[in-house]
């Protein structure tokens, strides 16, 4: 299995995702996908010194041309985005399907204006909830979900909330 683990979590990678996360999803790299952070030298190598796993921070569209490559090796990646907008343009508009993955993972989505609460660290926009409405469309599981042993819930228990 070449993708172990999919999140999407608006600090991409801190100590909580390498760490607590690896334990539960085995994982020897990770894959950070944003355009604006792709682009910052500076927020790259802050990633990369997170961890001690090998770690890519590409562009959507750097994803697009690599995503083959991931799936056909013999490492196991973490594939993180900041939020679930750039999570559904991998998983819907690019159609990558993270192997055997079938449950998405949202971690910190921290309040914004505009943004509905759904629990402690986790607020979500409409535009946001749409992505999400989609990515669960085409056949995943959204689940809420800080740290392995914190959830509060699944997408189905806040979709409500949003209209669907």
């Amino acid at each position: 299995m070449s993708v172990s683990f999919v999140r999407i979590d608006d600090r991409m990678i801190h100590g909580q995702t390498v760490t607590r996360w690896a334990k539960e999803y085995p994982c020897d790299g990770l894959v950070a996908v944003n355009d604006a952070a792709a682009g910052n030298k500076v927020l790259v190598q802050a990633y990369k010194g997170a961890s001690d796993k090998k770690t890519f921070v590409w562009t959507k569209e750097a994803f697009a041309a690599k995503s083959p490559k991931v799936l056909a090796s013999e490492s196991r990646y973490f594939v993180i985005t900041k939020n679930p907008v750039d999570m559904k343009e991998l998983l819907v508009d690019q159609g990558f399907v993270p192997n055997e993955v079938k449950e998405i993972i949202v971690g910190p989505c921290n309040d914004r204006p505009g943004a509905t609460k759904l629990g402690n660290n986790q607020s979500i926009t409409q535009e946001e909830a749409e992505a999400i409405e989609a990515i669960e469309k085409a056949g995943y599981k959204v689940k809420f979900q800080l740290l392995p042993d914190v959830s509060i819930g699944y997408w189905k228990d806040f979709r409500g909330k949003f209209g669907f």
